[in-house]
């Protein structure tokens, strides 16, 4: 790999409140920010606050994918291993801690790099939430009665009537976000896009550039995918998932256990499907996660891409900090 540019001055680079890696599932994205961060020490350091609604749960480490423990004690981490899986996270509550690390790591002379997939996370933070209605539970059950009545897909094309832009980036099965939308829809009478839309107009003032690892040929992605499967499935993420199983006081329709991943491996081990079948399926899910998250990506104008798959992919990004007006 080729020797990048030198970073610049600390005094200049001070002015960027954060630096966002981002890009689809198994795309190098802790490698790119373990690399920008050792980059950084002359600078002052950098710390990293995951951008995922799967490593905030703790127990939940071979299908997360979650940094290893060499890693994690190379940089400092934030927002990894804070929950239970018992427990719920939203974008707003990503967004309030996130602002606030954001503030604390800047203070500490460092520079924050925001690390992760989870697209909804970040515009959360970079554009703002509104007032979005608390769930009414009464409302959420006539939802899940219809949806055992005619299906996810179903609901999801009713979404599509409603509320066209939340169901374009939602797959036809997700039935928590499906589930949200139609009932922010039904509660309010105003589509959750509307709620996102106008949070735009109240948007923090951040200044914060986002590097896209994006591969070029999406075969290489594929290959990765089942790779990082596999690798998973030989490092016991079924055990995981039985150990997950026999708490006693988790489900499959509880955020953390529809990750995905564990989703299909849950439902696997109910059904008995053979391990062959399990990989099959996960290695689906998560494909059809990544196509999500680069439609995500491609409707952020400002981003600042770098091809995941181009052999120097590491370099690119490094000069691509070096490169920012800062």
């Amino acid at each position: 790999m080729s020797t990048p540019h030198a970073m610049r001055p600390p005094t200049q680079a001070q002015t960027i409140d954060a630096i966002a890696i981002v890009g689809p599932t198994a795309s190098g994205k802790t490698a790119a920010a373990l690399a920008l961060a050792q980059t950084l020490q002359a600078q002052g350091g950098a710390e990293i606050i995951s951008v995922d609604s799967a490593l905030v749960y703790r127990g939940m480490d071979i299908g997360t994918a979650k940094p290893t423990r060499e890693e994690l004690a190379a940089v400092p981490h934030h927002l990894i291993d804070t929950l239970d899986p018992l427990q719920s996270y939203s974008a707003a509550e990503f967004a309030k801690d996130a602002t606030r690390l954001i503030r604390d790591i800047r203070a500490r002379g460092k520079t924050p790099l925001l690390v992760g997939g989870t697209m909804l996370y970040l515009k959360a933070l970079l554009e703002g939430l509104n007032d979005i209605p608390a769930a009414d539970p009464e409302v959420r059950t006539q939802i899940q009665q219809q949806a055992e009545s005619l299906g996810w897909p179903a609901m999801h094309a009713l979404l599509t009537q409603v509320d066209p832009i939340t169901a374009a980036r939602l797959a036809p099965g997700d039935s928590q976000r499906i589930g949200r939308a139609l009932e922010v829809w039904t509660s309010t009478g105003q589509t959750l896009s509307s709620f996102h839309q106008s949070a735009k107009a109240h948007a923090p003032d951040w200044h914060i550039p986002v590097i896209s690892l994006e591969p070029a040929d999406r075969a290489w992605l594929h290959q990765r995918i089942a790779q990082r499967f596999d690798q998973m499935m030989a490092q016991g993420f079924l055990d995981e998932v039985k150990r997950l199983k026999a708490r006693g006081d988790l489900n499959p329709d509880l955020p953390s256990m529809r990750c995905v991943g564990y989703r299909q491996a849950w439902e696997g081990l109910d059904a008995g499907w053979p391990e062959a079948e399990i990989r099959e399926r996960g290695i689906f899910a998560t494909r059809q996660l990544a196509k999500r998250q680069i439609t995500w990506l491609r409707s952020m104008p400002g981003r600042l891409v770098v091809a995941a798959d181009a052999p120097d992919a590491l370099t690119q990004v490094l000069q691509k900090v070096n490169e920012l007006p800062l």
